[in-house]
């Protein structure tokens, strides 16, 4: 068993390396100079939909970065926090969490789109449509988390009051999924492993899913953000991160099975075939292709029209946007 693993690792390195060997030409290189620090912090967390950033560590290396630290943590609740507190640089999130955070005043400044897509809506028997959910219960980590905001704008936008209409179920002792299965709650939104994990036991059914139901499957789900002072200050380091985490989406578009091994083999996630399901399903083929700023103004608008948040749209993108290294890029990147 350590005999294939080694091999495993050892052929999931040489592609990254080779994907690593035309991330950016000597040339480009030496226009932009060398990184203003060798150092780069991201978050190890259990949604494996993040999975570029998890499988980016030798394209990140090979853009100059020695250190390249996966700071631990229980589920993304702890991204926005961590960001604005520099407690780690750089990662991957729900598009209106970070909308959210910077309608609250948090030094985030989101630089890309990476991937459509990885939520599904599971529900019981009594709930066949996102109409159905007035006066049913929801199983979220906690108000705010991502299911929780995604649901609400889903909810606002079919014109339920998701305040008023849904009863939303936290439980510190046991995960949504958990909840879900156990009959406590009709319905949540899960992320990769959790729908490829329901799907195998054939519980519940999918009234959404993000990556194919519009008008959702229109944008981005997750974006990449930094810490805003990380940005300002660093800006060379800021390219080379975001051009490495969008050739690993593509290494993830294009050999799934490959990357899913590699989630595995590093300790992201237990299950391989899970991995692989949700990176196959996923869609990390977009970034040259969907408007990331249309993505971060569709999510504000709709949570500015159902009061989730405060700013404009245009405040937004104004005080949290950076879009200049992904313009570069997608002329540098191009597929």
């Amino acid at each position: 068993m350590i005999a294939t693993q080694t091999r495993r690792q050892f052929l999931t390195s040489l592609s990254l390396a080779g994907a690593a060997s035309f991330v950016v030409a000597p040339p480009l290189q030496a226009a932009e100079g060398p990184p203003e620090t060798t150092s780069v912090r991201l978050m190890r967390i259990p949604a494996i939909c993040h999975a570029p950033q998890f499988v980016a560590e030798e394209l990140l290396h090979a853009e100059g970065f020695t250190e390249v630290r996966f700071v631990d943590a229980p589920s993304s609740a702890e991204i926005n926090e961590a960001i604005a507190h520099d407690k780690i640089d750089f990662n991957l999130h729900f598009a209106s969490q970070f909308v959210s955070a910077i309608d609250g005043g948090a030094p985030v400044t989101i630089l890309a789109g990476v991937h459509v897509g990885c939520f599904e809506l599971f529900a019981n028997d009594t709930v066949r449509a996102m109409t159905d959910l007035k006066g049913k219960s929801v199983g979220v980590e906690a108000l705010g988390s991502s299911p929780h905001l995604f649901v609400s704008v889903m909810a606002a936008h079919v014109g339920l009051d998701p305040m008023k209409d849904i009863h939303w179920v936290s439980d510190p002792a046991a995960k949504p999924s958990e909840l879900f299965v156990n009959g406590r709650v009709d319905a949540f939104l899960g992320t990769p492993p959790e729908p490829q994990e329901l799907h195998a036991r054939s519980i519940g059914h999918v009234i959404f899913n993000s990556s194919v139901d519009p008008p959702w499957s229109q944008y981005f789900c997750c974006v990449l953000a930094g810490n805003r002072e990380f940005v300002r200050k660093n800006p060379v380091a800021s390219k080379r991160v975001l051009r490495a985490i969008l050739k690993a989406a593509d290494f993830c578009a294009t050999d799934p099975a490959l990357a899913a091994r590699r989630l595995v083999d590093r300790g992201f996630t237990p299950r391989y075939d899970y991995a692989f399901e949700a990176l196959r399903t996923i869609s990390y083929d977009k970034w040259r292709e969907y408007d990331a700023e249309d993505t971060i103004r569709f999510y504000a608008l709709r949570m500015h029209e159902a009061g989730m948040i405060k700013s404009s749209p245009q405040k937004i993108i104004a005080d949290g946007t950076d879009w200049r290294f992904l313009d570069e890029l997608k002329r540098e990147l191009k597929s």
